[in-house]
């Protein structure tokens, strides 16, 4: 099969390529010719599902994305919402999103999750922000399988690796481990910028006559067609997709990014794009298509780092650390002295047009030329079969009473919990992170939310990623209302304003209706949670055809949630318990154990998810936010994973100090331990504010009890049977901290 860039492209090759063969007959009757082997290739990427999103888009219109703080909601390189005025009066933007890399860290985690990283930083500075914060999502394998510790111990490197070089904190994230990641792991990457209101930068290429400028790395041969690997699932054992793995350069990509800041305070920058998947080819379809033009290349100037490239190599190559710009004609010069500075390469590559095409030349002769509509705006866009995805079964009668009378005792079971792979400490991971570098961060991993300083000043941003993938798939439309529930809630219990999400939404392969059916529903659950919550979607991304041999990972929606602290003096955490405390529950349980870590772990038990009631959501958040802006309450912790006990025992562990639990009421000791029920929060506070919380919870309709003290050095229980069960603080700490290290030690 000849790869000769001006060869006739065949069906044959479109259909290895990624296109099927309906949309092979669609680019005959786009162009009314046969394309070449170039020109069909920059069809596949552009048509492939993680450049089009051809079997989402119609579902994705169905987020809110409007609000009077969006300033560029979903279709650029990140999204943008105002967030007032600076410390010198000036106003700010908040410009953030999450990607995926998930195929390429799993052929190669530390390169993928490296590179990961390096991508979605340029997804944010391409707008003229500065990048202050990294986040990250973490789905593996069951423990027990062969590949999980490499992968856990590559990915992590490569994270850590990518953003301590290039001097970004890594501040928060969630790491989960499920067998159903055994073949396809998750990797997400978020990033968070601030910038000038005035000036943002966009990718649109308005007006002929226009130098486009090439900076940053040379082009060479690695991630050709990553775009394409990354829509398709794997095979057991085919290691073919190799090769398609970047490498990346942090310390090139610091460099990248001063010089664009630097010349972004000019006026000589018409529109910018990285160079993320399908490189060079959608970075240019993608500025000169927003911006009504056309554009031509030239392809012999691109800077190459191999000889021979052809065409189809320097269109599809995904080398990183490289930005295509639009430049002012006559500010070239402006440009290179910047770009020469920071020892960058950079070349003028071509030109805008008035022709709306892409048009390649390369020794010297037309290689390619292709109308931009198809390409883009025109690009395949279907409404896949679906089926409404099957709810879980409720736990029954017998298994209910078996979570009750085998239920081991409160030392043992939370002890378990607390050591079990997802709920364990993660801080073998989030060590490997700068949390600290810039100097901003006031709180990273041990916090529902991380937080951010906007220096100086007294304000600060708070930022969380979260979803709970085995409530999705035993609920779709639930779970999907639950991830943005739970972004929203960790947000209150630092007690910042929520504003706005972006999200990843990782799923299978969506031509099966069953799996396109959690896709659909889904979305309709996120999206009426951003609704209620007024929480509008301004990012993201979706990260299909994760399965390997037809075995599907876990639907995982996940969801970065950003808000505001105007007061950061005014803040809460869940390791601010002091001894003397009053531990109070806000919200309402009824014991939901279906779907808990409890009836998980210690039963192998599911059910069905909880319920996610929004308008209780919102009225408890905003009564925790009033709290803590009030400075009534310093210590809050939302309940999810473990429900109230393992709230309790994270409180305690992080704040160095133990505490005494009870309740006597009708619910059984498990499921007041351990139920799930969503709209939860556990907050600290001075006994003698009791009076004034209880006035203002009653008269705004918010449940409350009280069920704890904090003192002494255990963890305790008074429970119906009227027998106090402790465990010590020093034992449980042990428990919860050991697991992973100990796990990375065996010998790989």
């Amino acid at each position: 099969m000849s790869l000769d860039p001006i060869a006739p492209g065949t069906l044959a090759l479109a259909e290895e390529f990624g296109l099927s063969a309906d949309e092979y007959q669609l680019v005959l009757q786009k162009l009314g010719r046969t394309p070449n082997v170039t020109e069909l290739g920059i069809f596949s990427v552009m048509w492939s599902e993680h450049c089009s999103y051809k079997s989402t888009r119609v579902h994705l219109a169905k987020f809110p994305t409007k609000a009077p703080h969006v300033i560029y909601g979903p279709g650029e390189n990140a999204g943008a919402i105002d967030i007032g005025a600076g410390p010198d009066g000036k106003p700010l933007a908040a410009i953030f999103k999450m990607e995926s890399h998930n195929h390429p860290s799993f052929i190669e985690p530390f390169q993928g999750a490296a590179t990961g990283v390096g991508g979605i930083l340029r997804d944010v500075f391409t707008m003229g922000a500065r990048p202050i914060a990294i986040m990250n999502a973490l789905r593996f394998g069951a423990p027990e399988h062969p590949k999980t510790r490499k992968l856990v111990d590559g990915v992590v490197s490569g994270i850590s690796f990518y953003g301590n070089c290039v001097g970004v904190p890594t501040v928060g994230g969630e790491t989960n481990f499920d067998k159903r990641y055994n073949g396809n792991i998750l990797v997400n990457v978020f990033c968070l910028g601030i910038a000038p209101r005035d000036r943002i930068f966009t990718s649109a290429a308005k007006g002929a006559g226009n130098p486009v400028v090439y900076v940053g790395a040379k082009t060479g041969r690695d991630g050709i067609h990553g775009a394409t690997m990354a829509s398709a699932e794997f095979v057991e054992g085919d290691d073919s997709q190799r090769p398609t793995v970047q490498v990346g350069d942090p310390f090139l990509e610091k460099l990248l990014i001063e010089a664009c800041l630097e010349l972004m305070e000019t006026d000589a920058i018409i529109g910018i794009q990285d160079m993320g998947a399908a490189g060079l080819t959608s970075s240019s379809i993608e500025m000169a298509s927003k911006g009504g033009a056309g554009i031509e290349l030239d392809l012999d100037a691109v800077p190459a780092r191999e000889e021979g490239m052809t065409p189809y190599e320097f269109m599809l190559s995904e080398s990183q650390e490289r930005m295509l710009m639009v430049l002012k004609p006559g500010r070239e010069g402006q440009a290179k002295a910047i770009f020469d500075k920071w020892n960058l390469d950079a070349a003028v590559i071509g030109a805008t047009t008035d022709t709306g095409n892409l048009t390649l030349r390369w020794h010297g002769e037309i290689v390619c030329d292709l109308p931009l509509a198809p390409l883009a705006d025109e690009a395949p866009k279907y409404e896949r079969p679906h089926v409404a995805p099957l709810k879980a079964i409720p736990l029954n009668a017998g298994e209910q009473k078996r979570l009750v009378e085998d239920y081991p005792g409160f030392a043992a079971s939370l002890s378990k919990l607390m050591a079990s792979p997802d709920i364990c400490s993660k801080r073998w991971i989030w060590e490997q992170y700068d949390r600290d570098v810039m100097g901003d961060t006031v709180a990273d991993s041990g916090s529902d939310a991380a937080i951010v300083r906007l220096f100086p000043g007294p304000r600060a941003l708070a930022m969380t990623c979260d979803v709970t993938p085995r409530y999705v798939e035993a609920d779709a439309y639930e779970g999907g209302k639950q991830a943005v529930a739970e972004a929203w809630r960790n947000l209150s219990a630092v007690g910042a304003r929520p504003l706005a999400v972006t999200d990843n939404l990782n799923f299978g392969n969506p031509q099966r209706p069953e799996i396109m059916g959690q896709v659909v529903y889904a979305i309709e659950g996120m999206a009426e949670a951003c609704r209620a919550l007024d929480f509008p979607v301004i990012s993201g991304n979706v990260s299909l055809y994760n399965e390997t041999d037809g075995k599907a990972i876990l639907p995982t929606p996940a969801i970065g949630g950003v808000g505001i602290l105007e007061n950061m003096e005014r803040r809460a955490t869940a390791d601010a318990l002091k001894a003397g405390d009053v531990l109070v529950l806000i919200g309402e349980g009824a014991g939901h154990l279906g779907q808990s870590m409890y009836a998980r772990e210690l039963f192998g038990l599911g059910g069905a998810a909880p319920l996610v009631d929004l308008a209780l959501e919102k009225r408890n958040g905003d009564f925790v936010r009033a709290l803590i802006a009030d400075g009534m309450v310093r210590a809050c912790h939302d309940l999810s994973d473990g429900g109230l006990a393992c709230a309790v025992a994270e409180m305690a562990l992080g704040s160095g100090i133990g505490v005494a639990l009870g309740y006597q009421g009708d619910l059984s000791d498990v499921a007041v331990l351990y139920g799930e029920d969503q709209a939860r929060y556990l907050i600290g506070l001075s006994p003698n504010r009791m009076d004034a919380l209880e006035s203002r919870a009653r008269a705004e309709g918010v449940a409350f009890l009280v069920v704890g003290e904090a003192g002494g050095r255990e963890l305790s229980y008074l429970g119906a049977s009227g027998n106090r069960e402790c465990v010590s603080l020093e034992g449980l700490r042990k428990a919860h901290e050991d697991w992973l290290p100990g796990y990375m030690k065996v010998a790989h």
